[in-house]
């Protein structure tokens, strides 16, 4: 549980102070930037063996905002739901991101972007204490989901200029 903890804590911790729906306002467009700055075949490169290429982890965020725009829904309308974690790693596989054109999946993100953030503006500070039960990180009232989402954008974001670099000088 410390590690699950720890986690938590270090994507909180990456919002600082910001306010969480300003940086999932964001995201997408830095996404867009990284993508029209950068060749596919840097996006699609592996720069660290067994790690993510950048465009699988911009998949990964596409995954990502599938699962919380639907744990976000779940947990406001269901009393305390259980909550799945996710196998990422087989999600990246299964959908074949690095088969995929990085515009196409920075636009798709765009899109689950805007419909779950325009759902997560509306909420009330009542709603936002509305709790689930995660599978791994136990109680996880939305008020905290809210930033560990932002923070967890911040962080690939991050990942992923990283990668880029790293392709950029050869590994």
């Amino acid at each position: 549980m410390a590690a699950v903890n720890a986690y938590r804590e270090r994507l909180i911790h990456l919002v600082g102070g910001r306010d969480p729906l300003e940086v999932l306002g964001e995201t997408a467009q830095a996404l867009a930037e990284i993508v029209a700055a950068h060749p596919a075949e840097v996006l699609h490169a592996r720069p660290f063996e067994g790690k993510w290429t950048p465009a699988e982890i911009i998949g990964h965020l596409c995954d990502s905002e599938w699962v919380y725009g639907f744990r976000l829904r779940l947990i406001l309308s269901e009393d305390n739901p259980p909550i799945a974690g996710t196998q990422q790693d087989a999600w990246v596989v299964g959908m074949r991101y690095r088969d995929r054109a990085p515009a196409e999946l920075a636009e798709e993100f765009r899109g689950l972007r805007e419909l779950n953030l325009a759902q997560w503006r509306r909420l009330s500070a009542e709603q936002l204490r509305r709790c689930g039960q995660h599978s791994e990180r136990g109680a996880e009232p939305l008020f905290e989901m809210l930033p560990m989402l932002a923070g967890h954008d911040l962080n690939h974001l991050d990942q992923i200029r990283r990668y880029i670099q790293a392709v950029q000088r050869g590994g």
